[in-house]
């Protein structure tokens, strides 16, 4: 310790990262004011009494504080917090979670196993969050399926994700920090699979913990399903133009194949209508086909069949260079309305409003007519299709009540498949260093928005100003404390655990469960950011190489198991799952106790045949 000068600038310094990080902890203030101040403070502080030696090259001023806003790991992170919106908007995951919903229907229990297993894998290349979003609703489909209760589903769904990303550098925005302030300390890259060793003996052994104790620790709490079955068939109307994939279509046992969960009520040829039972009766073109389905069944043939719904898809326009919002919402024909008694034909909805009137819904009684000339009625519901814009400007519209909460995205198959191809060739730049992680995501970024996968706005919305701030300050206080001499001096104290019993047993440890307990009360981004010089200053120092502490910060700043706060994805299990605060307690605590004791017994046995400790 008597090689570390240690400077007044540097009491300073840690009194003012731990003031940061209990009021980060508190919740009294938003994340955006503390980080604010915290970065004001440091820029005045270093202004006024500068640092004058030279940290890894750089002097502790206003340009080193402020480099971590033009970090490559802060973009990589945005950047694929862009690609990972673009996944889940474009729809490209929902073929894999349709396949896995049906293998429910067959295998119940080890469908459930599959989903978490899928879930775990996507997250290793993809941001947590839009990966949890896009399976909160079907879980809750399982569970309401198979009797579940959500209780026992959402937190497992949360946390399975979160192990998830420990096994690559993408992973999480966690480990890209850890990564690059390794490298900003050391010189060294880690590569993208470094962490998938151990990471994979921590997400088995966690998996492991869910499985078993899921029966003892959750409660069964039941709720409102979020994805009740709605049972209400609309009436929609199909013009077999040219290019048509049913136009040839033969009947068997009176049903087509082609439109499965879809009733098909008459065909209309020419002056001829076509009644059920169908027997031998095949598609021409020109036909016009009426038939009932459910909203989720429409919604999945525009999903995963367009080209059955072309005429819909054709008619409504898109603002050019905006990649415009397709989406679909019902609306109500209202009491008084001009148009009750007309046709849809006689409305000219198209024209009005640049929205198309994809299906009708009557409650009264069953309408076996053309679409077109169905006179409308007062409380008649309309699932309506057109861009997001345009659809917004029906809330003025006094004909029709417009049911805002029912409104959802319908996206293009064109591009999830556009959306796709982006995401497997950034991991294959960056899993085969091609190009940095950093340059594979921006790139992956602008694609999702130049393909259409994304438009401008939703890319906005996939950047968190918060995560922005708070890593672009993490990074700062970082590079303060080692700038001050703190980090090597924090290393110093932990470095004579490596002296006594069990030597690097305990360093190892010991630096497990002190990063483990602060990323449930603070960040898990600024945890990774502040611990990791403290690792690479310790490791030094005990005589081992660095990257062992460098892992083992980054494994254990994702164990985010404890509180409710401690990580996104558990809060937005919170609500679906009906939790407390002491539920996230009492289950994820034990989760962290079972990670910690796999790697005090695992890492020294994996790094010391790697010739590391």
């Amino acid at each position: 310790m008597e090689d570390i000068a240690v400077t007044w600038q540097m009491w300073v310094t840690l009194g003012a990262i731990a003031v940061a990080i209990v009021a980060y902890s508190l919740d009294r203030f938003s994340l955006e004011l503390v980080s604010a101040l915290t970065l004001a403070f440091f820029l005045v502080f270093f202004h006024f009494f500068p640092i004058t030696e030279q940290v890894n090259g750089h002097e502790l001023d206003e340009a080193e504080l402020l480099s971590g806003f033009a970090s490559p790991a802060l973009f990589a992170i945005l950047g694929l917090l862009i690609v990972g919106q673009g996944m889940y908007q474009s729809g490209a995951l929902d073929w894999p979670t349709r396949m896995l919903i049906g293998a429910h229907a067959r295998f119940r229990q080890y469908a459930v196993i599959g989903i978490f297993i899928f879930v775990m894998l996507v997250s290793a290349f993809l941001n947590n969050t839009p990966v949890v979003v896009m399976f909160i609703p079907i879980m809750a489909a399982v569970g309401a399926q198979g009797g579940i209760a959500p209780s026992r589903l959402m937190m497992p769904l949360s946390f399975m994700s979160i192990l998830g990303g420990m096994t690559t550098t993408i992973g999480s925005s966690t480990n890209l920090l850890a990564v690059e302030a390794y490298y900003n300390s050391t010189g060294i890259q880690l590569g993208f699979f470094s962490l998938m060793p151990m990471g994979l003996i921590l997400a088995a052994s966690g998996s492991i913990y869910l499985a078993i104790a899921t029966k003892y620790f959750l409660p069964d709490r039941f709720g409102e399903s979020l994805s009740a079955p709605d049972g209400r068939q609309f009436l929609a109307q199909l013009t077999l133009d040219r290019g048509n994939p049913l136009i040839g279509e033969k009947s068997v046992a009176g049903l087509f194949p082609t439109l499965k969960n879809v009733t098909v009520r008459l065909i209309q040829r020419k002056e001829e209508i076509l009644l059920p039972p169908f027997d031998d009766v095949t598609m021409r073109l020109h036909d016009r086909v009426v038939i009932a389905a459910t909203r989720d069944s429409l919604t999945r043939l525009l999903k995963t069949k367009s080209q059955l719904l072309a005429g819909f898809m054709g008619e409504v326009e898109t603002p050019e260079g905006e990649g415009g919002e397709l989406s679909m919402v019902e609306a109500i024909v209202a009491p008084g309305s001009r148009i009750i008694g007309r046709s849809i034909s006689q409305i000219r909805f198209r024209f009005q409003t640049n929205c198309v009137i994809v299906g009708i819904q009557r409650r009264s009684r069953m309408i076996r007519s053309e679409l077109n000339s169905i006179r409308l009625e007062a409380g008649d519901v309309l699932l309506i299709l057109g861009d997001r814009t345009d659809i917004r400007r029906l809330r003025g519209d006094r004909d029709i009540l417009m049911l805002e909460q029912s409104m959802t995205q319908v996206p293009d198959p064109d591009h999830a498949r556009n959306a796709g191809l982006i995401f497997l060739s950034i991991v294959f730049l960056a899993a085969f260093s091609i190009v940095p992680i950093a340059i594979a995501a921006v790139v992956g970024a602008a694609a999702m928005v130049a393909t259409g996968c994304l438009n401008v706005r939703q890319a906005a919305r996939a950047i968190d100003r918060r995560v922005y701030l708070l890593i672009g300050v993490a990074l700062a206080m970082g590079a303060a404390m080692e700038g001050t001499g703190g980090a090597a001096y924090l290393g110093t104290l932990l470095t004579p655990l490596a002296n006594g019993p069990g030597g690097n047993v305990v360093l190892l440890s010991a630096f497990f469960l002190l990063t483990a307990c602060l990323t449930n009360v603070l960040s898990n981004n600024a945890t990774a950011v502040l611990f990791t010089p403290i690792a690479v200053s310790a490791g030094t120092a005990a005589g081992m190489d660095p990257a062992v502490l460098v892992l083992t910060v980054i494994y254990a700043a994702n164990c985010s198991f404890a509180t409710p706060v401690a990580y996104q994805t558990n809060l937005l299990v919170m609500a679906p799952g009906h939790y407390r605060f002491r539920d996230f307690i009492t289950f994820g605590v034990p989760l962290i106790v079972v990670l910690w004791i796999v790697y005090t017994i695992v890492a020294p046995i994996y790094f010391g045949a790697q010739g590391m400790l």
